[in-house]
């Protein structure tokens, strides 16, 4: 038998306030990532009085948008949403790699669990393939790491 302690993630202990950072830009594949995102964080017991949503143009200004937030101490976890979609974003790869850097360090800087729901994509396709149709929903898939995470720190 092992001795080996396994902490981790278990969705009982993740109750909480959770902001949603969720991108005006490319809205029509935005929108399907905030209601998967809601649906998840709803069917895991989180009530719509523990949800604030903010909206920001686009993802390019969501690190400091998600540093103010996190340093108000209010929130147990934000979720970034959106869509960067090359076709359609002048700069892609800075624009994705500054918003993944970003959120990251704020994680990091302000101890608060920052979830990154934010496609980066070659076309509208694959964005409308990965907002809840073929390749399932990113804001789903961000909403259950921030409670897991959320869970986790709580044993830590």
């Amino acid at each position: 038998m092992s001795q080996i302690n396994v902490i981790e993630g278990d969705f009982t202990n993740c109750k909480g306030k959770y902001a949603l950072i969720v991108s005006r830009w490319n809205s029509f594949v935005v929108e399907s990532l905030k209601e998967g995102a809601l649906d998840t964080l709803r069917r895991h017991g989180i009530g719509d009085d523990q949800v604030s949503i903010y909206y920001a143009p686009g993802a390019f200004e969501f690190p400091i948008l998600a540093q103010r937030l996190a340093n108000k101490g209010e929130f147990d976890a934000i979720i970034a949403l959106g869509a960067v979609i090359r076709g359609g974003t002048p700069h892609f790869e800075y624009v994705a790699g500054e918003c993944t850097k970003g959120l990251a360090q704020v994680s990091l800087n302000t101890d608060t669990v920052v979830t990154f729901g934010v496609l980066t994509v070659d076309s509208i396709e694959q964005a409308i393939e990965r907002s809840g149709t073929k390749a399932g929903n990113k804001g789903e898939e961000a909403a259950i790491t921030a409670l897991e995470m959320v869970s986790l720190l709580a044993k830590v």
